[in-house]
């Protein structure tokens, strides 16, 4: 049975300039293929690093039956739920069965590879 993914709680989140977003640590900490689970606040949140390079972020909770999204399986931009293997575009946050979406979150990177999210 596979591990769950490590959750990163982030209860002091530094505030950007704007106030709009967190900043989550750096991108190392999460291996190109996995997800790990942030919290912001109340809200938790996955991210994801795919081994192509992109990163997503996406509420943490599969919307069917609240799976751990950050343990499903990674392939390109699409997640699959460990739960019922219901698919979501990362990009998008559709579901790729049509009957439910992610939540998704603007995540940009820094030059020095610092993740910062827009909740």
């Amino acid at each position: 049975m596979p591990t769950a993914a490590p959750r990163v709680m982030t209860d002091r989140p530094t505030a950007s300039p704007t106030g709009h977003e967190a900043a989550l640590g750096p991108l190392s900490q999460i291996p190109p293929g996995e997800g790990r689970v942030f919290a912001v606040g109340t809200v938790e949140i996955a991210v994801f690093h795919t081994r192509g390079g992109g990163t997503y972020a996406v509420q943490a909770e599969c919307p069917h039956r609240q799976g751990p999204l950050a343990d499903g399986l990674v392939g390109g931009a699409v997640v699959m739920c460990p739960l019922h293997a219901r698919k979501f575009d990362l990009k998008t946050g559709a579901g790729l069965g049509g009957d439910c979406d992610l939540q998704t979150y603007p995540l940009r990177l820094t030059e020095s590879g610092e993740m910062w999210v827009e909740v």
